[in-house]
């Protein structure tokens, strides 16, 4: 039987990073330093899980001067859900491949 888009280990350490605090907003450059995936990995895989309706998007309300607003990301209620059914139904990522950033303002 194929694999689920949605449990692949690049989408469950998005999952799991997202999970361990699901209502925080978070942008993308953050989601990349702390699960390891590239841009190019990472932006397509949040296009797929919004259009899913498993992520909420928005863009920055205001961003300090000189710098463009950022667009983030969070869990939906259905995502929520998504996240844990994957959680308990597929082993879980490398620890490595979900890592706190020390120092980070979050």
């Amino acid at each position: 039987m194929p694999r689920r888009p949605d449990t692949h280990p690049r989408t469950r350490a998005v999952f799991e990073l997202l999970a361990g605090d699901p209502g925080h907003w978070w942008y993308g450059y953050d989601i990349a330093r702390r699960t390891g995936l590239s841009s190019g990995t990472l932006y397509p895989l949040l296009a797929r899980l919004a259009d899913r309706s498993y992520l909420e998007t928005r863009w920055e309300s205001d961003p300090p001067p000189g710098r463009p607003p950022r667009h983030l990301y969070r869990l939906t209620a259905d995502g929520a859900r998504r996240a844990a059914e994957v959680a308990r139904m597929t082993p879980s990522p490398s620890p490595a491949r979900v890592r706190p950033i020390l120092g980070s303002a979050r």
